[in-house]
């Protein structure tokens, strides 16, 4: 590995100090989960200490919770080129994607588009549609370094009953980075919608939903956005937001002019309501939305039957709708502040490019490795370099590594590979000591390889 230039070897060294599990291993697993800034470990800290020392139970952690939500949102909108208002909060990216699949009106007979290179992440929900009666068509698109291949799959398999076309914009199997944009406009193109796992590519790569022409993108927090496990988002397209049902719904998905009607047989009058909270114990005044094509019945909160009870409570106008119902306050914070940090201070455009040379260089040299074979396309690389080693099995190659390097990287059992997730966070020396480990390996067969001991850490 070429060494960096000096003052970019300087800001490498400073913004390492912020991700102090760097120490700990070569760090090749952000795919998986990234490592933890200082600054968001701080944050969550903060707030656990202030709840356990004050409670959770009172309107300023509830409104701090509120403005929370609203920060995380506008970061998140940030990095995605987006407006606020087109970002849902969830838990993670399947959930994103549930939201997505779940809030098409599906009847019998629809079909779903989706193809081999996907997470369980996404197949589940798909899996869970096709016991209900969705068709789901699986493309065969290779290793998806292939543009024209992949689309003519994907295309081979729309038809005039095709209702969506689901999948990866980065495999996390082979690396590639598909042709959203392209498929997209195919699925609009029959009235389809696209929902996009962008599970590999917020945070590795520059993502704008928008102009790929997506309707669903939905991102994890703990991936390359480097925040904590059990939260993500969900970006709608202004078409999504007006044509969705309800996949689920709860207090954060309702709106508040709503969601505190009158209480049954108690006359409000005899209330004493708080001026504040007016608002909010008056009849809902929103005026009704339009109904989803083919959809027996009145808008959203009116029953088709005038006989039922109306609940009037109705959901967001924007993608709040989507939100993920309970909220973690630290996980939150984490999130906002881990996502906050790479935009402000490591600076997006510089990450981006970073990432992309160090993955391209590393995949360049494992490739020229004898007994060793690259599955990454090199023309539609994002940031995971997938490989396997001749003559070994994915476990037993990615212990040898581990031990002779501690990087720390992972196996793909489908594909009987190892994967590398190269971040911008990575120095060249370490890679440079990763890749003597993976030539070490390849000249080797499990059993004249010489075996390294485990390193034991005493406590004092």
């Amino acid at each position: 590995m070429e060494p960096p230039e000096p003052d970019e070897r300087s800001r490498l060294e400073r913004l390492r100090e912020q991700l102090p599990a760097l120490q700990s291993s070569i760090y090749l697993n952000t795919g998986t989960s990234g490592p933890i800034p200082v600054l968001a470990d701080a944050a969550m800290r903060e707030i656990l200490d202030y709840e356990l020392r004050f409670g959770r139970a009172t309107l300023d952690a509830y409104e701090d919770l509120v403005a929370r939500i609203a920060e995380c949102r506008a970061v998140v909108a940030a990095i995605l080129h987006a407006m606020p208002d087109s970002v849902a909060l969830t838990r993670s990216t399947t959930d994103g994607l549930n939201a997505g699949l779940w809030s098409r009106e599906w009847r019998p007979g629809d079909e779903i588009v989706t193809t081999n290179l996907e997470h369980p992440g996404l197949l589940g929900p798909l899996a869970a549609l096709e016991e209900r009666g969705v068709r789901v068509r699986v493309a065969d698109v290779g290793d998806g370094g292939d543009d024209d291949r992949t689309v003519g799959a994907i295309e081979e398999h729309v038809n005039a009953r095709t209702s969506a076309i689901a999948l990866s914009h980065v495999s996390w199997v082979t690396g590639a980075v598909l042709p959203v944009a392209r498929i997209a406009a195919l699925a609009r193109s029959v009235g389809a919608w696209s929902i996009v796992d962008g599970a590999q590519s917020a945070g590795a790569i520059d993502v704008d939903p928008a102009a790929l022409g997506a309707d669903f993108y939905a991102v994890p927090a703990q991936k390359w956005l480097l925040g904590p496990e059990g939260m993500g988002a969900l970006w709608a397209s202004g078409r999504a937001i007006d044509e969705a049902r309800q996949a689920y719904a709860g207090w954060w998905t309702t709106d508040e002019s709503t969601s505190h009607p009158p209480v049954s047989g108690i006359p409000t009058a005899a209330l004493r309501v708080p001026a504040s909270a007016r608002l909010r114990a008056e009849p809902p005044r929103v005026a009704p939305s339009p109904t989803p094509a083919g959809r027996a019945g009145g808008a959203w909160g009116e029953p088709p039957d005038d006989r039922l009870p109306r609940l009037g409570l109705r959901p967001w106008a924007d993608a709040r709708r989507f939100d993920t119902t309970g909220f973690h306050r630290p996980s939150v914070v984490g999130f906002a502040r881990s996502a906050g940090w790479l935009a402000m201070h490591v600076g997006l455009p510089w990450m981006h490019e970073r990432s992309a040379r160090l993955a391209c260089a590393v995949a360049d040299e494992i490739a020229a490795i004898p007994g060793v074979s690259v599955l990454t396309p090199r023309n539609r690389m994002a940031t995971l370099v997938s490989f396997r080693v001749h003559g070994w099995t994915s476990d037993e190659a990615v212990e040898a590594i581990r031990r002779h390097s501690f990087a720390t990287l992972r196996t793909l059992p489908g594909a009987e590979a190892l994967r590398a997730s190269v971040g911008w966070f990575n120095s060249e020396a370490e890679l440079g000591r990763f890749l003597d480990t993976v030539r070490l390996v390849a000249s080797h067969t499990p059993e004249s390889l010489p075996r390294r001991g485990d390193l034991t850490i005493l406590s004092e």
